[in-house]
């Protein structure tokens, strides 16, 4: 028996859309969000780099989200459309893999509540380690071994050297 094109054998099902359109449609998504962040920013002085705005931030954070996007894009559609294997990080292909959406959103919730009553070095070090077991390449050594030089970065960059006004520790609220 024949199958039709576009479905998947062992399941009749028809096939999820390929990785070319998810890199296209995911690189237009970020060029409609980088684009709107740079119209909400330019509604605020933007100043110059040497005397930045308030909407200095915005609309550079749009601008490099974008440019992100169309490269994202450009570079999808310079790939054939190919069809999926039957199998993804073990889960059948219809099956949605949730783990890393849920991480990351627990790595938010953990950095709110660690940031309230922990401090920089807690809520830096439980939002990356939390987000980084959403990749299911990643070990419990790398996401350690991660979180700690997110976390000493961190600390340079934010608390050492832009004096930000969260301590490092904190216990309660």
């Amino acid at each position: 028996m024949q199958h039709q094109l576009g479905e998947d054998p062992a399941s009749h099902a028809p096939r999820p859309a390929s990785r070319f359109k998810k890199d296209y449609y995911g690189g237009a998504l970020l060029i409609v969000i980088g684009l709107a962040a740079v119209y909400a920013g330019i509604g605020y002085r933007v100043g110059e780099l040497a005397h930045m705005g308030p909407g200095f931030f915005p609309v550079a954070l749009g601008a490099l989200l974008a440019l992100t996007g169309l490269l994202i894009a450009v570079s999808a559609r310079g790939e054939k459309p190919a069809s999926e294997e039957a199998v993804s990080h073990g889960h059948p292909v219809g099956m949605p893999d949730i783990r890393g959406g849920v991480c990351i959103i627990l790595g938010i919730l953990a950095f709110l509540l660690f940031g309230e009553y922990g401090g920089l070095l807690p809520a830096t070090f439980a939002i990356v380690f939390i987000s980084a077991l959403g990749d299911r390449d990643n070990t419990l050594t790398e996401a350690v071994l991660l979180s700690l030089a997110m976390s000493f970065i961190a600390v340079v960059v934010f608390w050492w050297a832009l004096k930000l006004q969260l301590p490092l520790f904190q216990w309660g609220g």
